[in-house]
């Protein structure tokens, strides 16, 4: 199968010319951007935030803006570590100005230009919308649209890239959230071990054990954590404990639907291997444990996922043989091209 790469063109003009050149006479160049052959098509519209050189940049500055935030110091990327996929390794919930501690823990942002809905509960269904939730949170980010734009306008390298990446030139919060999105669209992994396998590339040979992984997790997984993306994008009750401190209802929040209580985003296991701790709430620290809950800590519940109730028995049974087998496939997920490439990097 011929593959089909994010392709960039765009990056040694980026770093090569673009400094020297007279703002007054720069050209914004688009970025091509292609799908993968292995992924399912875009659900982000591209139409209405064309992807260019100086879109890009300026949301990943914004995305390592700490002056966002109330004390200056929290930015996105505060939470979202790259070399973690992008997740806050180590840190059972998310973090915020003020030592402050949030109650979920924080998710990998890899391939969100291929969902729909985003949060652990759904709270927005538009990628460009996504960051209002942390920037103005008073746990996470704390921050207001006014006070980041007056920042922003008393600041000459964003008056400089706010002018070259958008026709009005405005500072204002639609492209500061338009920028940010671009720069969400750009940070794709699509270079596993499992994607070169499913591309029939060089370096996509998987081993005896893997390969029982993965026909395992097609058997016992794959309705749940669907196609290449790993996630149907769906809501589920997967029998987590409740936690009663927190009582977290989970998508019951957005909707108010006794069905949905307790049922949270399926996410993609796409870098599964570094992003511990797992589930909504970072209860697990190790994938030895998200196994074992499967196997035998499903508590049932009225709205607990039928998959995970086969008449009256709870959970997916696995021997052990098989939890090994299953998570020598899940680190074939591990995109070392995405955990290091320095696109998407601060400095």
């Amino acid at each position: 199968m011929k593959a089909k790469y994010i392709i960039l063109l765009f990056f040694p003009i980026l770093f090569s010319c673009s400094s020297e050149s007279n703002d007054d006479e720069y050209q914004n160049i688009p970025i091509a951007f292609q799908v993968p052959d292995n992924f399912p098509p875009l659900s982000y519209d591209l139409s209405n935030n064309p992807l260019t050189e100086k879109g890009f940049e300026l949301g990943k500055k914004l995305f390592y803006e700490g002056r966002l935030a109330s004390d200056g110091i929290v930015s996105c990327g505060f939470c979202h570590i790259q070399e973690d996929a992008f997740t806050h390794h180590g840190h059972t919930f998310s973090h915020g100005v003020g030592d402050n501690i949030g109650t979920r823990n924080t998710p990998p942002i890899q391939n969100l230009a291929f969902q729909s809905a985003y949060m652990w509960d759904g709270a927005t269904t538009h990628l460009d919308l996504q960051p209002i939730i942390p920037l103005t949170s008073e746990i996470e980010m704390n921050g207001n649209f006014a006070d980041a734009v007056s920042m922003m306008k008393a600041d000459a390298q964003y008056q400089k890239l706010f002018k070259q990446a958008f026709p009005d030139g405005e500072i204002n919060s639609e492209n500061m959230l338009k920028a940010l999105g671009q720069f969400m669209v750009m940070v794709t992994s699509s270079n596993s071990k499992f994607d070169k396998f499913r591309r029939n590339e060089e370096g996509g040979v998987l081993t005896n054990d893997e390969l029982e992984g993965y026909n395992l997790f097609n058997q016992k997984c794959a309705s749940c954590h669907a196609t290449d993306m790993f996630t149907d994008n769906s809501y589920r009750n997967n029998g987590l404990a409740i936690n009663p401190v927190i009582n977290d209802v989970g998508r019951y929040r957005v909707t108010e639907l006794e069905q949905d209580k307790y049922k949270f985003k399926v996410p993609s296991l796409r870098n599964i291997e570094k992003t511990a701790p797992y589930m909504h709430d970072g209860r697990f620290f190790t994938l030895e444990a998200v196994l074992n809950h499967y196997n035998s800590g499903v508590v049932n519940s009225t709205t607990l996922d039928a998959s995970l109730n086969e008449n009256g028995t709870l959970g997916i049974p696995l021997t052990n043989i098989e939890k090994t087998q299953l998570i020598a496939f899940l680190k074939t997920l591990t995109d070392y091209e995405y955990l290091t490439d320095s696109r998407f990097s601060e400095y």
